[in-house]
């Protein structure tokens, strides 16, 4: 089973899914901002965290199978599933498999859409630099992810992104690459999904098209969409705002759109 940290003890199951190269941890600023009324359950993704490698293709559906284990140890009949970037692929995939279980999906700095072409030979082209020299991968990549413009004052959380991403498997890293090149455009699940569906996007992104991700979402009443003056890692650069916003979206009502 995936390793997994259940923190709380509120009414309400949250379950967290980080992103790529990077494990429960990565809430810890977050976490001390939402509600009481949540019990959180943070689990390392395969490949990642403390979590096994399970194949030599992590595949998005492999994902969502084993999240599910988890849910089903816990005894948990519905849900709110939140998941950042990588994550957010693998909730998708579990909402496409197992949506009763679902009360809420949130897109944490994350897509439907599947990757275009390019960013799939992308990901592809890195195949062999995960492999070889995984270090440099990370050293490269990471510190792009977060705002430029506050490239100074986010220094200390660069470095705690840094420290996760290289303690990360490669050999889980490697499989999570080759699952995304094959996940498939899931806008079909937000169109027919009855659960909550919430949208939280950075304005900075350089990971995900957040105008393309925000305005191309069905007109539907229950999804809800916000922009946040940040990059890709809300959860570490507007720890208190994304909180609030789930918080609210969660368990009240705001309007369907909102930018800070």
């Amino acid at each position: 089973m995936l390793n997994f940290e259940k923190k709380g003890k509120g009414k309400e199951t949250l379950v967290l899914l980080h992103g790529f190269m990077e494990n429960v941890n990565i809430w810890n600023d977050m976490e001390v901002h939402l509600s009481k009324d949540f019990t959180l359950l943070k689990i390392d993704l395969p490949g990642h965290g403390k979590s096994d490698v399970l194949a030599d293709v992590h595949t998005m559906e492999l994902m969502a199978e084993e999240v599910k284990k988890v849910v089903d140890h816990e005894e948990l009949d519905k849900i709110h599933l939140l998941g950042h970037s990588m994550g957010g692929y693998a909730a998708l995939a579990f909402a496409e498999k197992f949506p009763e279980s679902l009360k809420s999906l949130t897109l944490f700095f994350s897509t439907y859409f599947a990757d275009d072409e390019e960013k799939k030979e992308q990901r592809i082209k890195s195949y062999r630099i995960i492999k070889d020299a995984f270090a440099h991968y990370v050293r490269a990549g990471i510190p792009n992810l977060f705002n430029q413009n506050e490239r100074d004052v986010l220094e200390g959380k660069i470095e705690t992104a840094l420290e996760i991403a290289l303690s990360t498997n490669n050999v889980g890293a490697l499989a999570c690459v080759k699952g995304m090149v094959e996940r498939t455009d899931k806008k079909h699940i937000l169109e027919t999904l009855e659960a909550k569906i919430v949208v939280i996007a950075g304005k900075h992104d350089n990971a995900v098209k957040t105008e393309k991700t925000i305005g191309h979402l069905p007109d539907r009443t229950n999804i809800k969409s916000y922009i946040v003056d940040c990059g890709h890692n809300g959860h570490w650069e507007k720890p208190s705002i994304c909180a609030e916003i789930v918080n609210t979206e969660l368990l009240h009502h705001l309007p369907k759109k909102f930018v800070f």
